[in-house]
């Protein structure tokens, strides 16, 4: 298990700035989930999500609760209750997602808003590389993968009642402008030629077509179960950065992950992918496009989908780097973080020459 996966994975002692009264919430859980029975033990997952995640331990099974932190938040931030709405929808839909049994808008129970989900078991990759999976067996959990952000991507907003999840149109627009707002507005964390050029480059190169479909924001190897022993997505996690938005930048951002340094994120950058038994990235992108029925995406509009990426990824990143020298982000991880910025350019650079 790599260092990152010992500090993610599993469970530990509710922390204490996350505690709550429990007697309280298992009334609240009589109430309101079918089935439910006591006595509850409350666990915390180690994971680093910006919403605290517990495991609601009971005799006849676990349950899963999500929660906004404690404290003023920041409006529209943490909003739980789209989550719950998102996976709500695409549950009946037929999408791999837990199945969400109540939520909670009452900040009296535990101190902020929530909702109780099902605990899905099974394996969860913190690697990209799945290691502890034979290299003949890598390439189905790759098209596991595939299979699923292409029937999300299939998917009608409308059809399933979630037609204003977000704003249609103009992603790649709205999003450029967005990050390139923040990353000029934060003196602190200074400036960087290559960075100007991108925020100056993206907007007059966006590819023709507009589409709108239901974005994850996040999708990641570590951000899905797989089924204990088959090469099957279960359930995919971690959705409060879904939206309505551009499906190819979805999935480009998820298949950042044949270019990302693995000292960023979950990336197979330098691996050797035939020794893995992993398909190429090209491949990848193939197989995505005729999963979702559209002609293959030419190499430049690709390219820009993946500048586009590591510069929305960089412009958070620098974003950090400017709390690290306000010193409001003093933590180790978040230095490694700041200092990652320049490599992010640089990847998004290189995607952008790719595209001249």
């Amino acid at each position: 298990m790599s260092v990152d996966a010992a500090a993610n994975a599993g469970t530990t002692a509710v922390r204490e700035a996350h505690r709550f009264d429990e007697a309280r919430l298992a009334r609240w859980l009589e109430e309101h989930v079918e089935g439910y029975c006591g006595p509850l033990a409350v666990e915390q997952f180690k994971g680093g999500q910006s919403n605290p995640t517990y495991k609601l331990v009971t005799p006849a099974r676990a349950y899963v609760l999500r929660r906004k932190p404690p404290g003023p938040l920041l409006k529209g931030a943490h909003a739980v209750e789209r989550e719950a709405r998102i996976l709500s929808a695409l549950g009946p839909a037929g999408f791999p997602v837990a199945h969400v049994h109540a939520l909670c808008t009452d900040d009296a129970v535990i101190g902020s808003w929530f909702f109780v989900m099902e605990m899905v078991e099974g394996r969860i990759f913190w690697d990209a590389t799945f290691p502890g999976v034979g290299r003949s067996e890598r390439a189905a959990y790759f098209d596991a993968m595939n299979a699923t952000i292409a029937a999300l991507h299939r998917i009608d907003p409308q059809a399933i009642g979630l037609g204003d999840y977000g704003r249609p149109g103009n992603y790649f627009a709205r999003q450029i402008a967005r990050w390139s707002k923040q990353y000029l507005e934060d003196g602190d964390a200074g400036r960087d030629a290559d960075m100007d050029r991108l925020v100056d480059w993206l907007p007059a190169h966006i590819p023709a077509g507009d589409e709108t479909r239901i974005v994850h924001g996040d999708f990641r190897c570590d951000n899905m179960i797989f089924h204990p022993t088959e090469p099957r997505v279960l359930a995919v996690l971690d959705w409060e950065l879904s939206t309505l938005g551009h499906p190819l930048a979805d999935f480009a951002y998820h298949a950042m992950m044949f270019r990302m340094p693995p000292d960023i994120v979950a990336g197979l950058g330098g691996a050797d992918l035939a020794a893995l038994g992993i398909p190429s990235e090209a491949d990848y992108l193939a197989a995505y496009c005729r999963r979702v029925g559209r002609p293959l995406i030419s190499e430049a509009d690709y390219a820009f989908y993946v500048a586009f990426n590591y510069f929305r990824l960089a412009a958070i990143f620098h974003g950090i780097k400017g709390r690290v020298a306000r010193g409001t982000a003093a933590s180790a991880h978040a230095r490694e973080r700041a200092a990652s910025f320049p490599k992010l350019v640089a990847l998004a650079s290189d995607s952008m020459a790719a595209c001249l």
